[in-house]
Formats: structure tokens, C-alpha cells, sequence
């Protein structure tokens, strides 16, 4: 092979490679800024619509769910796509199919990185074998007896609520906790700001100067 064919297709995999590596990365900031609600916005609308999924599937069956949304979703997309293409007869114009971007945009998954999660996922499922049969086994006496209890004091729990409410009043505590350090930053900046608005005040005022040259 040409040394200059081969330089070209090794610098042209690792562009690719570094394309993959800076979308991932991205995503996990992405994902990560939206769990600590550094975008507030973004934030609650992420924890909106997974709050509304959750009263969703707590009042129907998941199935009806799903379908729920993907009728609505194709509501949308069928009424869209029927609207330009009314627009387009009308203005007599050669547009195209409105999701053209869209269907163009490759969706496939590379092997690469589909090995990848499967490799980080049989890392997690292995040490959770290695943990059940460590305490289903008794290989700790004293660790069994603690997951036993854990265990009945569960059964208690799942009497009073269902795994769905779990997950609400789970979500509604941990998006509170998340979201009480933006609160305190705020609250921070805002004393500080009103301390040195004060500061000025008293500054101009003609007791404080008055004060000052007694003292």
C-alpha cells in the first residue's frame, strides 16, 4: 500500500476515533450537568418529564404508556409532515421531506463502542454475582443475617408503598438535594450583595460620616 494512502487512512481513523471519543464525553457532561442541576432549566425539564413518566406508569400499565407516547409522538410527526407538505404545494417549492436531516443521520451503534458498554456492564454484573454468592452462600454468617433484615424490613415497605412511589419520593428527595447547593450559591451571592449595597449606604450617609471622624 502507498505510504501516503496509509498515512491518510490511519489520520482518518483516528479523527473518527477522536469524533467518538469527544461525542461520548460530551453526552457524560451532558448527563452529569443535568444531575446536578447546573442548567437549571434543562434540569427541570429533564426531571419534569421523568416525574410525569413515573405518575404516568403509577396510574397505568407500562404498556399503555408506551403506547400513549408513541401515538402522541406520531400525532406529532404525521401532522408535521402533512403540514409542509400542504405548504409546499401551495408555495409550489421543492423542499423536500422535512425530516430529510434527520433520516440521513446515521443511528446505527459502532461495534466499538457497544463492546465497550458490554465489557463495563460484565464488570458490574460479575462483582453482583460474586456479592449474592457471597451472601446467599453464608459465606459470612454475620453479613446473610444483616441482608435478612434488610430484606424483612423491606417487606414492611413494599406493604405501604410500591416500587413506582419509591422512585417518585426517591427522585423528589435526591433532584431536592442536588438542586439545595445551586439554592445555597444563590442565597450566598445574594447576602453578599445586599451586605455591600449596605456597607454603601452607610458610607453616604452623614451620621456614619459624622461617626467615623469622632471616632
Amino acid at each position: 500500500m502507498d505510504p501516503v494512502t496509509q498515512s491518510a487512512q490511519i489520520s482518518s481513523s483516528q479523527g473518527f476515533a477522536d469524533g467518538q471519543n469527544s461525542a461520548t464525553k460530551e453526552s457524560k457532561l451532558s448527563a452529569k450537568d443535568l444531575i446536578h442541576w447546573r442548567d437549571p432549566k434543562k434540569s427541570g425539564v429533564a426531571f419534569g418529564l421523568s416525574l410525569l413518566m413515573l405518575l404516568s406508569l403509577a396510574a397505568f400499565s407500562i404498556i399503555s404508556v408506551v403506547s400513549y407516547l408513541l401515538l402522541a409522538l406520531l400525532c406529532v410527526t404525521i401532522t408535521f409532515r402533512i403540514y409542509k407538505s400542504v405548504v409546499q404545494a401551495v408555495q409550489k417549492s421543492n423542499e423536500g421531506h422535512p425530516f430529510k436531516a434527520l433520516i440521513d443521520k446515521d443511528v446505527s451503534i459502532a461495534p466499538e463502542s457497544f463492546r465497550k458498554h458490554v465489557d463495563a456492564s460484565l464488570t458490574y454484573i460479575n462483582r453482583a454475582l460474586k456479592q449474592m454468592s457471597h451472601l446467599f452462600l453464608v459465606e459470612d454468617l454475620v453479613d446473610s443475617l444483616k441482608l435478612a433484615v434488610v430484606m424483612w424490613l423491606l417487606t414492611y415497605v413494599g406493604a405501604v408503598f410500591n416500587g413506582i412511589t419509591i422512585l417518585i419520593l426517591g427522585g423528589n428527595i435526591c433532584s431536592h438535594l442536588l438542586f439545595q447547593t445551586q439554592i445555597d450559591q444563590y442565597i450566598d451571592l445574594a447576602r453578599t450583595q445586599v451586605n455591600t449595597t449596605i456597607a454603601k449606604l452607610q458610607e453616604k450617609l452623614p451620621g456614619a460620616v459624622k461617626r467615623s471622624k469622632t471616632e
